[in-house]
């Protein structure tokens, strides 16, 4: 069975594996500094930065291709501030917006023709003058060879005792291919999750976005906005909707 099905069991334990931390902090504080009044949140998982982003003075809308996490981010406090859009960016509704994130190296799961089509209709979708963060791995720091590195683990959880390991491989240039593996130990049970993830360099990414209408206003190295010297193994990326320069037309 693939995690891609959304077991319920995994869904529950999406917050503990990807809990609040630095990350949100840093586009939370994005969204106080831009004084965003408007805010998208493509690729939004379960909503846990989603409805923090929230706020009656606000309006947010949270889109992911992911019925069942869309219906889990819909049991959250203050949820019903946020308007849940099932799809992806070509299902983006309720712009303008005056910022879009891709938190959780959305970025990396949106594959090739997909990409440049995503940033056309995220464009499409920005007020002038808009800012577009996300983040992405680095590719010259290998992430995946160290993700192969590591060993089976088992940790207890409310379903019983869930080992976990993960295979990964360059298929290509750029293209790693990512099977995780989850056995719940009580039914010996295994939930496969295979994922292709595009690595993509700051020059193509930077390159992208201004095809899209979009220019880079900064690439941050870390949470904390340490510049990014091409070193770190995350590059955080703030672009600004170009006056003028639109991609596809937004739904809403």
């Amino acid at each position: 069975m693939s995690f891609a099905d959304y077991d319920p069991r995994i869904i529950a334990l999406y917050d503990t594996d990807n809990p609040d931390g630095p990350d949100h902090d840093y586009y939370r504080a994005l969204a106080t500094e831009t004084k965003a009044q408007r805010i998208l949140d493509l690729g939004c998982g379960t909503g846990l930065l989603t409805v923090t982003l929230a706020s009656p003075q606000r309006t947010v809308v949270g889109v992911d291709p992911s019925p069942v996490m869309l219906e889990y981010a819909k049991q959250r406090s203050y949820a019903e501030r946020v308007t849940w859009v099932d799809g992806d960016a070509s299902a983006i509704e309720g712009g303008p917006f005056d910022l879009m994130v891709m938190t959780g190296n959305v970025a990396q799961h949106i594959p090739g023709p997909q990409w440049a089509g995503t940033l056309k209709q995220l464009r499409a979708a920005a007020a002038n003058g808009a800012v577009l963060a996300f983040e992405s791995r680095n590719p010259s720091t290998r992430a995946w060879e160290k993700w192969n590195d590591e060993v089976a683990a088992t940790r207890q959880t409310q379903f019983g005792p869930l080992t976990e390991w993960c295979e990964a491989e360059e298929a290509s240039p750029g293209l790693v291919r990512l099977s995780s593996y989850a056995k719940f130990e009580h039914s010996q049970e295994v939930l496969v999750e295979e994922l292709d993830l595009a690595f993509r360099s700051a020059e193509q990414i930077r390159g992208d976005l201004v095809a899209a209408g979009f220019k880079v206003r900064a690439i941050w190295g870390g949470w904390q906005k340490d510049p990014f010297n091409g070193e770190q193994p995350l590059m955080i990326f703030e672009a600004e909707a170009i006056q003028g320069r639109t991609g596809a037309t937004a739904h809403g």
